[in-house]
Order: C-alpha cells, then sequence, then structure tokens
C-alpha cells in the first residue's frame, strides 16, 4: 500500500522533459495480471525486468475487475500490481475502463447498449489479413465498445468510475500518464436521445429550417422540412447532405466523449503526468482525430502490420506519420505485433527472428517516444484468445522473450539518445474524412474510392523513400511544405480551396486528384464550372466526364511506364486554359482530352490528375513532381527494399536510419555527413557503405 499523503506531493520517478517529451523510448507492453491463470507477478515482473521492460500499459478494461457489483469498489489488487511495478523500476499508463461495462450495468439499464457483432466475414483475397465482423443494431451484450456514449445514465456510472479510479491512484509514483478510453469509435444508432441531440446539432450548424432545405436541396422529391420537428430519424436516408453532416454529428459524438474524459482525468493528473488516447493503426474515417488530439498530451496508435515476408514497414510508417501530424510532435505506439494477431487461428504469422527488433526501430524512426506490445501474455480464454503476447500460451520465455530482451537492453542503452528524434518533412498529404463519405455516398467505383487512391499516394511515397507528412482541412499554415498531394477533394469549402491556390501562389507545388472541388461543405454540387475555386490555380475546366469501361493507355507512354503505362476507371475531360498538357488518352474519342495537367500559378506549380493511374505511373509523376520541387534525393536510388527516415536528434544533429525490409543483405551508399552507428558505435565515413543484414538496421548520427 503506497503512502497517499506523501506521494501526492511527489513528481514521478521518471523524468518528462520539457515541453511534456519522454527523456527516452520507453519500451514494453500491456499487461493484465488478472487474466492469469495462477499467481505469478512476481514472476512475470522479473522477467519484465530481465527483459528490459520499463513500460506497462494497465487497467482499460477492468470495469468489472474494479467494480464487480454496483456501487463496491475494489482496488487492493490494483495496488498490488502498481507497488511491484514501481519497485522494478517500470512505468505505466493508466487507462480509464470505459470501454466495455461491467454485467450488472447491462442488467439494470440494457438500453445503454445499442449494437452487437455481425457474422464474421471470410478471409478475402489476402490470406494474411484478419477479418472481424462489424456492429450492427439491435443491443446485446457481449461485445465491447458497443454503448450509446452519449446516453446519460452511461455517462454518469462512467463518470463515478473514473473519478474513483482517479482519486484512488492519482499519488502513485509509478504512473506516468492515463490513457482515456481505448480505441473509441461511434455507435451509430438513432435512438430517440441520439436522433434529439443529432437535431440540435443541425440547429446550431444550419441556424433554421430555411438554410438546411436549401443547403440540402431538399426540394427534390418533395421533402422540404417545415421544422425541425419533421427532421427525420437517419435510418432509410438517402439525400448526400444528411448523410454526410449524420456522418459529421457521429465523429463530434466521440471527440466530445473524449474531451469529457480528459477534463475529468486531468482534474486529478499530477504536474508531469500526460493524457492521451490509442486509435487502432491506419485511416481512421468514423473519428476527427486531429480534433480529438486537441485535449490529449499525445497521440497515441495501435498499428498492427503484416510479418514474414510480407513486412514492408509501410503500415508502420503511415500509422506513425499519421500520430505524428495530429500535434507535430511524436507519439506513443500503445500496442503492436509482438507473435500472431486476429480474433481466431485463420491468420496465425509469427515474425521472423529480426522482424520484431526491425519493428521497434521502425516505430522510433517515425517518431514514436514508446512502443508497446498487446501483450505481455497469451490469453487463455476468451475472444482473443490466439492475439498472442510476448510469452505464449505456456507464459515461459521463448523466441520473442529473447528477441524483446535484446530490444529492450539496446533501448536503455540508446533510448536517449534516439528519443524525441524530430522529423522535418517537406512533403504531406491532405487528409479530408468528408470527402471520404461524400464519394462513398456517390461512388464512381467498387473498387477504386478516395482511401484506394490516399493509400496509392502514400505507398509511392514510401517506394521512393520520401518523407510524409499528412495535413487536414483545419490546417490554416501550410507554409512548412513544398509539396502538398491532394487525394479526390470531393468535399470542401471555398475558403479551404483558396487556401490550397494561395500555397500555389506563394511558391508551393501541389498535385490533386480527380473529383476535387466538385462540392461544396454540404456536399452539394457546385454551379460553377469545374473545379470550382480551384480552375484559375488549375488552369482547366471541365463540364463532362465519364466512367471507363476498360483501362487506357497513355498516348506515347509520356513516363515510359511499360506495362503500367494506363489509366482507368474514370476520365475528366479538362479543357486547358493556361495549363500545359502533360499526357493524353490513347483513345479515338478521349484522346482530345489531357489525362495529365500541369499548370504555373504565381511561384508554384499544380499538376493535376483527371483519372486514376497504375501504381507505377502514380509513382513516376510524384517522382516528377519531387524533382520539380526539388526535394530528390539519392534515397531514390536505393534497393526497393531499404527505407530511410532523416530528421534531427534530440541533440540537434542530422540522424538517418536505414532499414532492411527483407530477408537478404543489402548494401547502400552513405553519402551524408560523417557520423557515428548509434546501436554499435562504429564511426561511419562520408561516401562510404552501410551493410545491413536481413531484417536488420542502422541508425547513423552525424558528428560535429
Amino acid at each position: 500500500m503506497f503512502g497517499q499523503t506523501l506521494l501526492l506531493l511527489l513528481l514521478p520517478a521518471f523524468a518528462l522533459a520539457q515541453a511534456g517529451k519522454l527523456d527516452t523510448v520507453l519500451y514494453g507492453a500491456s499487461y493484465y495480471h488478472e487474466y492469469m491463470p495462477y499467481e505469478r507477478l512476481d514472476k512475470d515482473v522479473e522477467l519484465m525486468r530481465q527483459a528490459g521492460i520499463t513500460f506497462i500499459r494497465l487497467g482499460e478494461s477492468t470495469w468489472s475487475s474494479w467494480e464487480p457489483r454496483e456501487g463496491q469498489f475494489e482496488m487492493a489488487w490494483m495496488e498490488r500490481i502498481l507497488d511491484r511495478l514501481h519497485e522494478a523500476g517500470i512505468k505505466v499508463i493508466l487507462g480509464t475502463p470505459t470501454y466495455s461495462i461491467p454485467p450488472w450495468l447491462y442488467r439494470k439499464h440494457p438500453e445503454i447498449v445499442v449494437t452487437h457483432l455481425g457474422p464474421r466475414p471470410p478471409l478475402g483475397g489476402d490470406r494474411m489479413a484478419p477479418t472481424y465482423p462489424g456492429y450492427q443494431p439491435p443491443g446485446f451484450y457481449g461485445p465491447r465498445q458497443n454503448m450509446d456514449l452519449t446516453h446519460p445514465l452511461y455517462r454518469h456510472y462512467a463518470e463515478r468510475i473514473i473519478r474513483r479510479v482517479m482519486a484512488h491512484f492519482r499519488g502513485h509514483p509509478a504512473i506516468i500518464g492515463y490513457q482515456v478510453d481505448n480505441e473509441t469509435h461511434p455507435n451509430p444508432v438513432a435512438t430517440h436521445s441520439v436522433h434529439a441531440a443529432f437535431v440540435n446539432h443541425l440547429k446550431a450548424r444550419f441556424g433554421n429550417i430555411e438554410n438546411l432545405n436549401r443547403q440540402w436541396g431538399l426540394v427534390f422529391w418533395s421533402q422540404l422540412f417545415g421544422g425541425w420537428e419533421e427532421v427525420p430519424p437517419r435510418d432509410g436516408i438517402l439525400n448526400p447532405g444528411y448523410k454526410l453532416e449524420w456522418e459529421r454529428f457521429q465523429r463530434q459524438t466521440v471527440t466530445d466523449f473524449l474531451g469529457w474524459q480528459a477534463r475529468i482525468v486531468r482534474e486529478y493528473a499530477r504536474p508531469g503526468q500526460f493524457v492521451t488516447h490509442n486509435w487502432p493503426g491506419g485511416l481512421r474515417t468514423n473519428v476527427d482525430q486531429q480534433l480529438i488530439a486537441r485535449h490529449l498530451d499525445y497521440a497515441a496508435v495501435n498499428p498492427y502490420h503484416h510479418t514474414q515476408d510480407r513486412l514492408d514497414g509501410q503500415a508502420i510508417a503511415l500509422s506513425g506519420d499519421l500520430a505524428r501530424s495530429l500535434k507535430n510532435t511524436n507519439y506513443l505506439v500503445t500496442e503492436t505485433n509482438a507473435q500472431t494477431i486476429g480474433w481466431d487461428s485463420r491468420t496465425q504469422f509469427p515474425p521472423y527472428d529480426g522482424q520484431l527488433r526491425l519493428c521497434a526501430f521502425a516505430h522510433a524512426a517515425s517518431g514514436a517516444d514508446l512502443v508497446a506490445y498487446w501483450h505481455w501474455h497469451s490469453l487463455h480464454y476468451g475472444q482473443e484468445t490466439y492475439w498472442k503476447g510476448v510469452l505464449s500460451h505456456d507464459l515461459e520465455p521463448n523466441r520473442a522473450y529473447r528477441e524483446v530482451s535484446r530490444i529492450g537492453k539496446e533501448l536503455r542503452r540508446v533510448g536517449p539518445r534516439i528519443a524525441n528524434f524530430r522529423r522535418n518533412n517537406r512533403v504531406a498529404i491532405l487528409y479530408s474524412v468528408d470527402s471520404h463519405h461524400g464519394i462513398q455516398f456517390m461512388p464512381f467505383d467498387d473498387r477504386v474510392n478516395y482511401l484506394s487512391i490516399l493509400n496509392q499516394f502514400y505507398s509511392a511515397f514510401h517506394s521512393l523513400n520520401a518523407g510524409v507528412d499528412f495535413v487536414f482541412p483545419e490546417t490554416e499554415d501550410l507554409s512548412a511544405y513544398k509539396l502538398i498531394v491532394v487525394p479526390p477533394l470531393y468535399v470542401a469549402d471555398d475558403k479551404l480551396l483558396e487556401r490550397l491556390s494561395g500555397f500555389v501562389r506563394n511558391g508551393g507545388h501541389l498535385v490533386v486528384s480527380l473529383k476535387s472541388g466538385f462540392a461544396n461543405e454540404y456536399s452539394t454540387v457546385r454551379w460553377t464550372k469545374a473545379p470550382g475555386p480551384l480552375r484559375e490555380a488549375a488552369g482547366f475546366y471541365y463540364q463532362e466526364f465519364s466512367n471507363l469501361e476498360r483501362p487506357l493507355a497513355l498516348k506515347g507512354d509520356p513516363y515510359k511506364a511499360g506495362e503500367q503505362n494506363r489509366v482507368s476507371v474514370w476520365a475528366e475531360m479538362l479543357v486547358p486554359e493556361k495549363a500545359e498538357a502533360l499526357a493524353f488518352y490513347d483513345h479515338p474519342f478521349f484522346g482530345q482530352y489531357p489525362a495529365l495537367t500541369r499548370n504555373r500559378f504565381g511561384k508554384g506549380t499544380l499538376t493535376y490528375q483527371g483519372t486514376v493511374l497504375s501504381d507505377e505511373l502514380q509513382r513516376r509523376v510524384l517522382a516528377e513532381v519531387l524533382a520539380l520541387a526539388e526535394l530528390t534525393s539519392p534515397d531514390q536510388s536505393l534497393p526497393a527494399a531499404v527505407r530511410t527516415r532523416h530528421g534531427v536528434s534530440k541533440a540537434g544533429r542530422p540522424m538517418r536510419y536505414y532499414l532492411n525490409f527483407s530477408g537478404e543483405t543489402q548494401t547502400v551508399p552513405y553519402v551524408y555527413g560523417p557520423g557515428e552507428e548509434v546501436l554499435t558505435g562504429k564511426k561511419v565515413a562520408k561516401d562510404g557503405t552501410l551493410t545491413l543484414p536481413p531484417w536488420d538496421l542502422a541508425i547513423i548520427e552525424e558528428q560535429p
């Protein structure tokens, strides 16, 4: 039992650097002693200590352990775990336990639960990609995260357990931060209370019913509302404006919920402790991550990825680049692969030797100052039996534990040196969740969509070793970047489009995709010539477009793409005014229209793609624009399996990661200033070479 009065006066033993930054890279896992089949706390903590573990995440799924019956609170079991971890020098993020409610609460208030899990989808074409059932109404007990986040009774009980936990553990010296909820998402069920809240959202958004009628075009099909009481529930709605605003409202419920939790936690948190929330990896279109991040000290992410021969680092990099961009600072990896993943045993692909180590440092190379596995030990029951932890089901040291031990010892030594690694990327991708939804409501293809084009852009930059940040429609200042790439910006207000035009006018280089500028912020098509407010900067207009029945070649193969010299799916019939035509369709009719254009506007350029490019063609177009923006380097000529990450170390010196995502040794030129390889201490000369063994890496810090 710890001394509450004394410890309230103490700062955490683990120091935080200025501006809330961690002073080393923490390394660890989530730990659930309450799940263990027998008592082994001391053994687990000793194994952690021997492995160099410095961090453990606790408590995010423990409501029924903390409050087994209504109003009966049990805290001693967690005190014991925290005390033992603190004794071993291991730091903790403690989670609020609100993402899974206890059975007594469901029995008393079943109306809190609004969804259940549907049938399990088949694996599909990718044998290594797990699939998971989706949430659907009505509400049944069993899954996690199937509650109505706006329900006042759920909020009442959630607030009570949060305050009880925070008040009890606020002084514990092991705790360096708090995680609010876990991978939170909306459950878009139009209950009576949710619909009423949505109508209030519409009142605030539109002001009066006449404005809503006008913006959504409800004169169509005789659907004009005579008053707010006539707004129907979401079920059955087809109007794109309604559906877009419903998605915004659903995302806002998550922002409000997590902001509400963060405010409660901050009432108890000590100086130096931080507040975070963890998202699943990748691009999340059901939440506004950049708005939620304003309530947090750190963004955290749970990036899971392919292993074995499919490990290429792209999922790690994309999740990290997005998480880092949310607050323009380093971030936390609170979950990632330890061994195998999945809600069943269909996708059990453990990593090869060396892959855990490569991935741990790949996270750090993207700006992660904490790397943790889900989880320490494999479970013997429950839905996630086959989502294996560092220890397998026998709970004994194994191959994964030995590699984790190597990583832990290395991070104990070099963590302070590589922490706070700062990326200074000059390339960004504009990420618009509204445009994703707007296109989903009015799709132009069954397989190609907003996210597929965004991911194609990202994959091209990844293969070109061009570092990328993300910017958002809310990002006001774009001046840090020389090149911004815009996936189909279907939904955008005039101010955003004017801001992008200003970016070009002031010397930036912009690459813009099809359908951009077509609809306004209400998903209503503009009544000016496309691409609307982008027209002057783009240097063309169009009035027609067509789906493409089959792929077309570009006339003359202008980008030397060979077999991949093809475009598909969609063609906008661009009419250049000032823009230069870069490529034409090889077709008797469409061939009169350019597929790609470039316009010099002010001090910069706008390159426009009025069609869907093949992967290789897209890569070559972006390589050309990188050169135009003077952002190329020798990294574009490295072997395909080698990924680089450049930035500045905590000491203010250039630091460079070279990551070999292959099972073969790679030899690469080193063309930068003389330095030291951080992991080995060996000196590296300018214009020398680096030898990267299979699934291995080098970290070079230039020396003065």
